[in-house]
């Protein structure tokens, strides 16, 4: 649910001729690449009843997978949708409760082959949702009071708390008991207001907020002469579109709530074009749903916007000279406003997909529409809007990755937002950075537009249906395009199918890395260049066409204690790999076919290791990392940069340890070191193989000092010594940032 902006206007600028980028300094016309997706990754058609059975299984089986995923007793699992891949792969999306209360930000997907084992799952949060009490100490009507003050502050008109309910907070940091409350009335420039506001149960602080209300034969304003779906009942025809789940196209006459009156026609010859004919917006309305709907179907296999096949609604000319267009998940319809002075509805075809496929989003993902999910909520509906464009094509409104261009909404005729370089809004962002989550989320959505575009058509300057482009990209390098229709069937695919509520930027590549390789291959040329295009934007690393070898940090083992590692390297081209390697401590060795290094390590030491792999066709790529062999009283270090996301989710930083017999000391040393500029932000824990944590550091905001560099002791006689130890650190609050620079335990 979204509106098409929020707040104060957006700084447009002129589409320029073009600046050179990345790998090339001359314009060129888009060229069209087609890549076909692997058959079994695509979705299998479901009818209402077969999806109906997949639902009541996954129902009926609830109890079975929360316990084989291991979850607390108390923890109840509830299916809200599911899909189903061609080869038989059931991906089945569940919402959370624990002892009865919701558990906000506790979502998950759990990925089933055909013989019903589970191969993935994929968590909103990994942390336990437990709480020691479900009573909260603060009462409804406290927190109601707060909510509106929130509202209100943010210029919110007719602001009232409409319901309030208990809930588990699990989005961000440590689950708690919370209240969620919603306030009703307007936003301050007249869109409906659904504001949940998340309040701690035990001390009334703001945990987050969201804004919920999230800010498409006739002839139309927009799209000129159309065929639109129509329905004839005695000698009149109604603007219901009876082939796409009953669509309907409403007239609220100025209104700002109701349904409105069913448009209706003696001729089923609708409009004129002109916005003064009141049909004009119902039918780019009612054309914008049937582009939509048949774009999602003929290209996604998704029947509707929940994908049960069931027609939403729209509803035209809201309110009075209201410059906006949004969907609401909860009536599930479309409205659009007339424009400054009534002049122009927001009735384009692409305001008419970005508004719709908010409610593909919440359907699936839920993406919370904050923080880096908001952006990503947003973007998810500029690229799909383009991808509509674009499947249309219409030479009226040809295929474009310009952001609402034809609503002119500033009577200047520039566009909204810039896909190819989002900065030329003046507002939003080409590349993602640490502090992205604290803008608007219509800024914020820039990194991954720019992601689409890159993937889209690659980097540098050229043409696309006569609109000039110029891509740069963050680390200066060229990207190689795969294609739209891939970029779009992979970020489709990552939608509903990995990413949660609570994915973030990096998720969203890991996310769509995992439909790259659903739909292409991990070995293919569109899986690397996906990855390559996240690199555009400053999101992860490039995948080097050919070989890949992934690093695998700094190791520390025993001297004249048995060792091994797999190094895992890919290649593009086809083939078996060789491995070799350079430096290893004395006593291990490398085997050239798999790649596994073994042996004994015999003498201490610090070695720089380099492996190399080399694939058939002679290119080949190296990792190089520190192997630290110790004695058996031992130390054990990881030195790698881990970056503090500000007031974000947690992080870790890993030591694997081998060699060690029975359990870890009673006197486990713990020593930290973490640059940050306001120290009191951070909880650091110290978790252990089995996943139990132990707190080292409590967070205080009043401790402004820097850093963390410090020594504790850890009571870990309960746990055994080998494994993978973790130092997870988290921000709990804004402002200030930082990393893990190095940490180390001695045993």
């Amino acid at each position: 649910m979204s509106a098409w902006i929020v707040g104060a206007a957006l700084v447009a600028v002129a589409l320029p001729a073009g600046v050179a980028s990345a790998g090339t300094d001359h314009s060129v016309q888009s060229v069209t690449l087609s890549v076909q997706p692997l058959a079994g990754a695509l979705a299998a058609p479901l009818s209402a009843g077969e999806q109906s059975a997949l639902l009541t299984a996954a129902e009926s089986s609830a109890a079975r997978t929360a316990a084989a995923l291991q979850l607390d007793a108390r923890e109840t699992l509830k299916p809200r949708s599911v899909l189903k891949d061609a080869d038989g792969t059931v991906h089945t999306r569940y919402d959370r409760t624990f002892s009865g209360l919701p558990v906000l930000g506790g979502d998950l997907v759990v990925h089933t082959a055909p013989d019903g084992a589970i191969k993935g799952v994929d968590k909103a949060t990994e942390a336990p949702v437990a709480v020691a009490s479900t009573m909260p100490a603060l009462s409804a009507e406290a927190v109601k009071s707060f909510s509106v003050g929130r509202a209100e502050a943010a210029g919110a008109k007719e602001a009232k708390a409409d319901s309030a309910r208990s809930v588990i907070w699990a989005a961000t940091g440590t689950p708690v008991l919370a209240w969620e409350t919603v306030v009703g009335g307007l936003q301050h420039d007249g869109t409906p207001s659904k504001l949940h506001v998340i309040t701690d149960a035990a001390t009334g602080e703001k945990l987050f907020e969201h804004q919920a209300i999230e800010t498409g034969t006739g002839t139309g304003q927009y799209n000129g002469q159309v065929t639109i779906g129509t329905t004839k009942s005695g000698t009149t025809w109604a603007m219901t579109d009876g082939g796409r789940g009953n669509h309907k196209t409403y007239d609220l006459k100025g209104a700002e709530d109701g349904t409105g009156t069913l448009f209706t026609d003696a001729d089923d010859v609708w409009g004129n074009g002109q916005q003064s004919n009141r049909q004009t917006a119902g039918v780019d309305a009612a054309y914008g749903a049937q582009a939509t709907w048949d774009y999602y179907k003929n290209v996604h296999g998704r029947s509707g916007i929940k994908g049960d096949g069931v027609g939403a609604y729209s509803r035209v000319h809201y309110g009075d000279s209201y410059v906006n267009a949004f969907w609401d998940d909860d009536c599930f319809c479309m409205t659009y406003g007339d424009g400054d002075n009534n002049a122009n509805a927001l009735t384009s075809l692409d305001v008419a997909a970005h508004e719709m496929t908010h409610g593909v989003t919440a359907a699936t993902a839920g993406l919370e529409y904050s923080d880096e999910s908001g952006g990503l909520n947003e973007a998810t509906s500029d690229i799909m809007a383009a991808a509509v464009e674009f499947h249309v094509n219409s030479a009226v409104d040809p295929g474009d990755y310009l952001v609402g261009e034809k609503i002119n909404i500033f009577g200047d005729g520039k566009p909204l937002r810039y896909m190819d370089k989002p900065s030329k809004d003046g507002r939003s962002k080409d590349s993602w950075y640490s502090g992205i989550g604290s803008i608007d989320v219509h800024y914020s959505s820039g990194p991954a537009n720019h992601w689409f575009y890159l993937a889209s058509e690659g980097s540098g300057a050229k043409v696309v249906n006569g609109v000039s482009y110029n891509s740069p990209t963050a680390d200066n390098l060229p990207v190689t395009p795969i294609g739209r229709d891939a970029a779009a069937r992979i970020w489709y695919r990552a939608l509903t199918t990995y990413m949660t509520s609570t994915t973030d930027y990096a998720g969203a590549r890991t996310a769509t890395l995992k439909a790259a390789a659903d739909l292409y291959g991990t070995n293919s040329v569109t899986y690397a260049n996906t990855a390559n295009a996240w690199a555009g934007i400053a999101v992860g690393s490039r995948i080097v066409q050919g070989v890949t070898v992934v690093n695998p940090g700094t190791r520390t083992t025993l001297v004249n204690k048995a060792a091994s590692l797999q190094i895992q390297a890919t290649s593009t081209n086809p083939g078996a790999l060789a491995y070799s390697a350079t430096g290893l401590p004395a006593g291990l060795a490398i085997n050239a076919s798999t790649g596994l290094i073994s042996g004994t390590p015999t003498a201490l030491g610090t070695n720089s290791v380099t492996v190399k792999a080399t694939d058939s066709t002679g290119a080949g790529s190296t990792a190089t990392f520190t192997w630290n062999v110790v004695s058996p009283t031992s130390t054990f270090e990881n030195t790698a940069d881990v970056q503090i996301p500000d007031q974000g989710a947690a992080v870790y930083s890993d030591i694997p340890v081998s060699g060690i017999s029975g359990n870890a000391p009673g006197t486990l040393k713990v020593d930290v070191d973490i640059k940050h500029t306001w120290r009191g932000d951070l909880v650091v824990d110290l978790v252990a193989p089995d996943g139990t944590a132990y707190r080292l550091k409590d967070a205080n905001m009043t401790d402004s000092a820097d850093d963390v560099v410090a020594g504790y002791t850890v009571n870990a006689s309960s746990e055994t010594a080998n494994g993978t130890w973790r130092l997870k650190v988290q921000d709990m609050y804004s402002s200030d940032s930082g990393y893990i620079n190095s940490w180390k335990l001695t045993f």
